[in-house]
This record gives C-alpha cells, structure tokens and sequence, in this order.
C-alpha cells in the first residue's frame, strides 16, 4: 500500500516539476519578447526622431546653402562655401539614419564585433552577481540591520 502511495506521490512530483519547468520557460519567453518589442520600439524611436531632425536641418541646410553661395559669388569671397562642406556632412548622415542603410550597416558591425572581438564587450571586474548586488545594497543601506 506504501508503495502505490509513494508511486502517486512521485508522478504527482514529476507532473509538477515539469509544470513548473513549462511554466518557467513560458515567462522566460515573454520576457524576451517583451524586451524586444521595447528595444523595436526605441529604435524606431530613433529613426523617427532622426527623420524629424532631417527636416528641420535639411530647410536650415538650404537656406544656408542658397545665403552662402549667393554671398560668396556677390562678395567674390569662395571662403564663404566653407561652412557647406560640414553642414553637408551632417545632412548626409542624418539622411543615411533615416532613410538608407546605416542601421543595417551598425547592425552587421555590432554582429562582427560579437563574434570577433568578444574581449572588448567584458564588463570590468566580471559578470554582476547577485551576491555583488547584495553587498552594495548593504553598504548603502543606513537602515539594513544584520542577524
């Protein structure tokens, strides 16, 4: 009789462990999923917010562009195209974020240096561990009283 009851017992245990196993792995998931939805929605943030500045640079750019070339060819001064070369930098760059390729650009980079250069990416003094965590807590805490 003591064994049938330990048999139940034991599936019953192993039914839920594997609950439990099952039911880690659904939350694991959906907080990788989770943070990804949060990091898509930031860089798409990102790139809005630089297709907004391309705008508003890009009307400063020809302004700027139209002002300085009609003063350099009625000052005769080609001095006055300098300032282009720069702000046409800016523009380019703001351009290639927004519409072109340099994120798909970053992002191959970002993938070499993982795979590549993977000593460059460790943290100093290793890992953050939860006893590291713990530590600092205590030392911060005025009111952390120790038993």
């Amino acid at each position: 009789m003591g064994f049938i009851f330990s048999k139940s017992m034991n599936e019953n245990m192993k039914s839920q462990q594997e609950f439990m196993l099952m039911n880690a792995r659904l939350q694991l998931e959906r907080q990788l999923m989770m943070q990804n939805e949060m990091r898509e929605r930031q860089m798409a943030m990102q790139i809005a917010w630089s297709r907004e500045f391309l705008k508003y640079f890009g009307t400063f750019f020809g302004i700027a562009a139209v002002s300085l070339t009609a003063g350099a060819i009625k000052k005769k001064k080609p001095a006055f195209l300098l300032p282009i070369v720069p702000l046409g930098f800016v523009l380019t760059y703001q351009y290639d974020m927004g519409y072109g390729t340099l994120i798909q650009r970053m992002k191959g980079e970002a993938e070499n240096i993982l795979e590549t250069e993977k000593s460059k990416l460790q943290l100093p003094k290793g890992m953050i561990t939860f006893e590291n965590l713990e530590k600092a807590r205590r030392e911060q805490s005025k009111f952390f009283i120790d038993k």
